[in-house]
């Protein structure tokens, strides 16, 4: 990764990229993947989700089709998703390759290994879950996943991104 001070993003007027950055969403960690080394696990930061309750319920979320976590997924078929507070500000940044961080992503805060992947010890509220469906949706891969368990903890401050930002209430 190169850190240079120039918008990391493309500049060219893309109206449906701007109108999803208004749009604005809590950001969450998904993980996959189990151990400790570096091919072994994956994660990402997913704003574009969303939970639908029923009998299962279901989590939805767009992550890059390139990604390591979608490689991971399509391996073990399980994910945690977790929600982030303020205080994961650069751990968020490291997921979504932002910002540097030497050892990996996973170095930057404390994990557990449970039945569907990683999951961070400090995130108050997050769900396992098991990969029900994949598909191309636009320049995303949706990935529908039953809810298998879920824990709903404080989350005094959460993060959340618009308008590529990083911003708080």
């Amino acid at each position: 990764m190169t850190i240079h001070s120039s918008f990391p993003f493309p500049t060219e007027d893309d109206p449906v990229r701007r109108l999803r950055g208004r749009l604005g969403g809590t950001v969450s960690l998904w993980t996959s993947g189990t151990g400790d080394g570096r091919l072994e696990r994956a994660g990402l930061t997913v704003t574009s989700l969303m939970v639908a309750n029923g009998s299962p319920a279901r989590v939805v979320g767009l992550i890059d089709p390139d990604s390591d976590l979608a490689g991971q997924l399509a391996s073990t078929g399980r994910v945690v998703v977790q929600l982030l507070g303020a205080r994961h500000r650069a751990l968020a940044e490291a997921f979504a390759g932002t910002s540097p961080a030497p050892g990996g992503p996973f170095t930057l805060g404390d994990f557990e290994q449970t039945d569907w992947g990683q999951r961070l010890l400090d995130a108050g509220t997050w769900l396992g879950a098991t990969v029900e469906s994949t598909r191309e949706l636009g320049w995303s891969l949706e990935v529908a996943a039953t809810i298998d368990h879920v824990t709903v903890g404080d989350d005094d401050h959460p993060l959340f991104h618009h308008r590529a930002r990083y911003t708080t209430l």
